[in-house]
């Protein structure tokens, strides 16, 4: 969980603007920058843990990734269920989890972008659809509000 303390003057649109010292602004600021920065540090530990995961199968079920790959992917077994167990592949339909978010996004961009750089020099055009992007966005910010906890004061 990241835990923050509730603060009443972080936000003109919920606090009284007109009567907040500069000093209690200044304490104010600095434990917004500091949850933002556990935050962050929240996203950056799901993007370690993704790199850590990411394409595993490729190792993992070397002979059935071998299988397809020498019939240039006529066969599609192997490939078929590594769209299933991983979250990345959301270019194609069978490749999006229903609780796709941000993290899902940049390893994307990153798996793409990584292997036609390193096997062509280029990378094609890479286009998500807008409801996907909308629909990431959305389960990125449930994720984020699901491990915030407000500490009260005692």
């Amino acid at each position: 969980m990241i835990k923050i303390k509730k603060s009443q003057t972080a936000d003109t649109r919920t606090c009284d603007f007109a009567n907040t010292s500069k000093e209690t602004l200044l304490v104010s600021s600095r434990q917004h920058i500091g949850d933002v920065v556990k935050a962050l540090a929240f996203f950056s530990s799901k993007l370690t843990e993704a790199a850590g995961e990411h394409d595993y199968d490729k190792l993992t079920a070397i002979d059935w990734f071998h299988a397809d790959f020498v019939t240039g992917f006529k066969e599609t077994g192997w490939w078929d269920n590594h769209r299933k167990i991983h979250r990345h592949h959301i270019d194609k339909a069978d490749g999006v989890p229903p609780d796709v978010n941000l993290i899902d996004v940049i390893e994307h961009i990153s798996d793409c972008v990584m292997a036609g750089m390193a096997r062509s020099g280029t990378v094609y055009e890479l286009k998500l659809s807008d409801e996907l992007l909308q629909l990431a966005f959305k389960n990125t910010t449930d994720i984020l509000k699901a491990q915030v906890s407000i500490e009260t004061p005692q």
